[in-house]
Parts: C-alpha cells; structure tokens; sequence
C-alpha cells in the first residue's frame, strides 16, 4: 500500500514548525521548536527527531511516512545542503538532509525556505492558477521564491531567488549576510525593530515605543503602537514599506509577475505595509505596468504555506 503521509518542515531563524501532510494537503498534526537556542546542528536534529516521532506514532508509525521536505534559510535543492545562512546559529555547509534522512530512515529533500512557501502557495493558496508570481516572506529575514511560467526559479546551482540580499540602499545597514545595504537589513521584522531604534534614539518624537526598552522593540510593538495611532509607528511602517515598494519595482522589471505575494510575521501589519509598498511601487513602474501587478497577502494559515511547500517536495521522493 502507498504510504499516505509525508512530513514537511518549515525552518525559520525563530522558530522550527513540522508537520504531517496527507495527499490532499491537509496538515493532519502539527508540533514546533525553538531553531534559535540549538547552537550544535545534531542536537537540533534530535530535538526534530524527538518531537516528531510523537506526532509519527499517534498516526501509525515511520512506516506510514513516504519522506521529508524542508524549507531552509539558504537550502539548496540540488546538494541538500543549508550553506552559510545568516539567520541560523550554524555556519558554513550543513548536510541537512543527509543528517534528517540517517535520523527517520526515510529521503529527504531540501529547499530555501521561501521556495517551499511559494510551492506551497502555488499548491493550496492565493497563487493557484498562476503561473509567473514572486512570493516574499517577511520574517525574521526577507526571502523570496520566484514562479516563471509555473516552474519555481532554481538557477545553475540552487541559489536563485536570494531577493532579500540585492541592495535597497547603497552603503546603508550591514546586513546579517555580511553585506550593506540590504533590503533584509530593513524590511524584515528585525529590520523594522531596527528602524524603530534609530528613530527613537535620533529624535525627541513623542511615542507609546518609548514606554519600551529600546533593545526589547519588536515589530509586533510597532504594530500595536501604529493601531493606537502612535506617528512614530506609522512613519516606520511608511519607510519600511517605501522600501519594498520600491524594490518589487526593480523585481518586476525582470520577470513581470502578474502579483508579488507577502508572507510572513511581517505582512500582518496588514494595511499599514501595504498602501506604502503599493504607492512607492506603482511610483517606480514603468508605464506599461502600471495599475497591472497585484500586490497580495498570503491565503493560507501561518506557517501553512511553507510546511504544505516542503511537504510537496515529498511526494517526488
């Protein structure tokens, strides 16, 4: 008999979400670890292992379980390899999916993280019928998966797609990657805490933010204040989302998508990131298209998209 399940793994700088998916993407059981604390790669992998065998036995044991997909910061789909991710306590290349497999005894199959979201988007949520999208996860980094004609963009060596690293401003931030300038360095959800910080330290603006510790500042803060009015919030929320608007402009000079789909921690800010990323974006089309690229919040459930995502990568195995 086909085995009916495969599990599908969502890793996130914060935070590690797993779960087990049947064949017509329904997330039957889900469970999650804190990725941050685990500063040795194969204790995280026990703490996987561990975590999923409870929920693998409540629905029939490892032998139900067809294989593993993973989204990772910086997964390469050819090797299967995490290499050099800026937002993981590990450094330099980790055989990831060799580790998992030699754990359950089952294949494995890895991709960068916002890849697994976009297939997963394009599977079950607002992308299905698309065939060319950009899907931008806004978390605790930037990462972008990119649909041409209904293929995910993987280029020569598996690395395509690394949106949240090209410049938004010339000799700005240092990112996390090592570079300046990033658009991750201030669209994210750190990034936006860093903005906050900065203004606060720079100016005398009356603001709820300053009830905070400056080094405790979240975005989720900076969303609350800006639903209680607080300028300060909103003038955040309009410099980070000038920011993208004016980079989905760049982006859809190269591959005319016909929307750019925001997930993330990030993207709840709702209309607060929206009408500023929209505005700045429409500023920076060229003519032809103007008021033609829609500008979408994911359909599916937090952390759904990229667990449903990798979980697709499965079925293949």
């Amino acid at each position: 008999m086909e085995k009916p399940y495969v599990i599908g793994i969502d890793m996130g700088g914060t935070n590690t979400v797993f779960g087990i998916v049947d064949v017509r993407g329904n997330v039957i059981s889900k469970s999650a670890i804190k990725t941050a604390v685990h500063d040795d790669v194969n204790l995280y992998v026990n703490d996987i292992y561990h975590e999923l065998m409870k929920l693998i036995d409540a629905d029939g044991g490892i032998d139900q379980i067809r294989g593993i997909g993973v989204g990772a910061p910086n997964g390469n789909y050819y090797s299967g390899t995490i290499e050099y991710a800026p937002n993981l306590p590990w450094k330099g290349v980790i055989p990831f999916a060799k580790l998992l497999s030699d754990k359950f005894g089952v294949p494995v199959a890895l991709t960068n993280d916002a890849n697994a979201a976009a297939i997963g988007e394009m599977t079950y949520g607002i992308a299905r019928g698309m065939k060319d999208f950009i899907m931008i996860t806004l978390g605790t980094g930037v990462g972008s998966g990119i649909v041409i004609d209904g293929k995910l963009v993987y280029g020569h060596d598996g690395f395509a797609g690394e949106l949240g690293h090209t410049t938004a401003i010339r000799n700005g931030r240092l990112c996390g990657c090592g570079k300046n300038g990033c658009l991750e360095a201030y669209s994210s959800a750190t990034g936006v805490a860093r903005t906050a910080r900065e203004i606060l330290e720079t100016t005398n603006q009356e603001s709820i933010l300053r009830n905070i510790p400056l080094s405790d500042i979240t975005s989720k803060d900076v969303y609350d204040a800006a639903k209680e009015g607080d300028q300060v919030a909103i003038d955040i929320f309009n410099f980070t989302g000038k920011i993208l608007g004016e980079a989905f402009a760049d982006f859809v000079a190269f591959s005319s998508p016909e929307a750019i789909i925001l997930f993330g921690g990030l993207s709840k800010a709702g209309e607060f990131i929206l009408n500023p990323i929209v505005e700045n974006m429409e500023k920076n089309l060229l003519k032809m298209w103007k008021g033609k690229i829609k500008i979408l919040f994911s359909e599916l459930k937090e952390s759904d998209a990229a667990v449903l995502g990798a979980s697709a990568l499965a079925w293949e195995l």
